[in-house]
């Protein structure tokens, strides 16, 4: 297969392989935990959130479906009436900060107008409703998360730029974290990551900052509704994750915010490439990091003797591949391809160069980038060049075991916390699981410390 040491993109206009973007409620209902999400669609709607979700039935979950049936399709049934009753239903029950109404493909083939419903609702029922339209249209089902934060940062706060500056002046004479204050005081920026973590990824983020004197002053979504980040002239923002350039859009031309283009912060190398992204726009030198990389690589010893010069096939599916490439090929992995649903490349641009510096610094060639790929195309590559492990959607990892192919389900790079240094051994975990089942004699797993080393 031709490879090339410059990135190479191409386009096969294959389908979309990827779950639904209503499924965005799975992860976001648990981060906002002040949040009700309704989804407003039909009885198929119903039957995968049902099926995708029905195992937090028992943690009482904040979602809902809202089913439309014939008359509604029709037009014969009053909507705001009957959104007005549900909404009714889920301020007396859960009396959530914010409801979040998450439009499918079907209210958007009978044009029902969730916009100008909500505003009517909202000032009735006295909470706020955002309004997200997280249809099939997506090119990846991760974008169902970058349409509800794209809604939600119309509701952030006005960032007060002068405000800010006394505010900071007044910590910095009372000597609270003088050197963070010092520091933000020539430049008086605030800084906003955005991406839905886990709050114990997020908190590990803030702590590597922290370190390098720089304040986080809020995250995009944050944990409560009325904790909100002011946005504004002023607020330098970074996103955590690859699936966000709506938002990242969104943050710079309609709230005027200076968007911070770094590699993601997935692994000890995208993590340390990330923060000293944050610090060179504020002005920091960064302390300790290149000390930090290299304890926390000397941590992930025993994964990397399993998968050094073991090759892997991304067939494309949640739009994590390309730093999950990056990653492993780090880590001494072969490439073969890097299948993605759609990438901006804009967005994604430090991450692009970081993956073309991995390549040259392993000496590896670079592996191609296959925007939008042929399922059917990608198999045959598969069967040609014999990949140790392919990471592909659940659709297609029976058929390839059965053919041979050892596989790993995209879906569950999604859900794991695989952001940050420490959670590098998470990401190699799931990579390595499916290699020591069919090779036991990779290491004796039995004896390795399952603690996470604390660098």
């Amino acid at each position: 297969m031709r490879t090339s040491e410059t990135t190479t993109f191409e386009c096969e206009t294959g389908n979309y392989h990827t779950f639904c973007p209503i499924s965005c409620v799975a992860w976001l209902h648990q981060k906002i935990e002040d949040s009700f999400f309704l989804v407003i669609g039909t009885k198929t709607c119903g039957y995968f959130l049902q099926n995708a979700l029905g195992v937090m039935i028992l943690a009482e979950p904040r979602y809902a479906m809202a089913e439309l049936e014939e008359g509604d399709i029709s037009a014969q049934l009053n909507d705001q009436k009957e959104l007005e009753r549900l909404c009714l239903q889920i301020k007396r029950d859960r009396n959530p900060s914010v409801i979040v109404w998450i439009g499918t493909c079907t209210t958007e083939i009978i044009k029902m107008d969730l916009e100008g419903i909500a505003p009517k609702l909202e000032s009735q029922l006295e909470i706020p409703i955002v309004v997200a339209r997280a249809n099939g249209s997506d090119y990846a089902f991760t974008q169902g998360e970058d349409t509800v934060l794209a809604a939600i940062i119309h509701r952030c706060p006005e960032y007060d730029y002068d405000t800010a500056d006394i505010t900071k002046k007044k910590t910095e004479n009372a000597g609270i974290n003088e050197s963070t204050c010092t520091r933000s005081k020539s430049n008086n920026h605030a800084s906003v990551p955005f991406g839905s973590l886990p709050s114990i990824v997020a908190s590990q983020l803030n702590s590597e900052l922290r370190r390098q004197s720089i304040h986080v002053s809020g995250w995009l979504p944050s944990q409560r509704y009325a904790e909100l980040p002011a946005l504004g002239e002023g607020v330098r923002v970074c996103g955590v994750n690859p699936f966000l350039s709506r938002t990242a859009t969104t943050l710079m031309r309609r709230r005027r915010c200076q968007l911070i283009g770094a590699p993601f912060p997935i692994g000890p190398d995208g993590t340390r490439a990330w923060i000293e992204k944050i610090c060179s726009v504020f002005d920091v030198k960064p302390q300790g990091l290149e000390k930090r990389e290299t304890d926390i690589w000397k941590s992930l010893r025993d994964y990397i003797g399993v998968v050094t010069g073991k090759s892997i096939f991304l067939m494309g599916d949640n739009l994590l591949e390309v730093s999950i490439a990056r990653f492993l090929i780090r880590c001494g992995m072969i490439v073969y391809e890097i299948g993605i649903p759609y990438m901006d490349k804009r967005y994604q641009a430090a991450e692009s160069l970081l993956l073309q510096n991995t390549c040259k610094k392993m000496k590896v060639p670079m592996p191609r980038i296959v925007e939008k790929p042929d399922n059917y195309s990608q198999v045959q590559r598969m069967h040609e060049l014999g990949p140790n492990l392919a990471i592909t959607g659940m659709a297609h990892a029976n058929p390839l075991e059965a053919r041979g192919i050892d596989t790993k389900w995209s879906v569950e790079f999604t859900f794991a916390q695989i952001h940050g240094s420490t959670n590098a051994r998470d990401v190699l975990e799931l990579v390595t699981r499916p290699l020591r089942r069919n090779d036991d004699s990779l290491l004796d797993w039995k004896n390795l410390s399952r603690q996470i080393v604390e660098i």
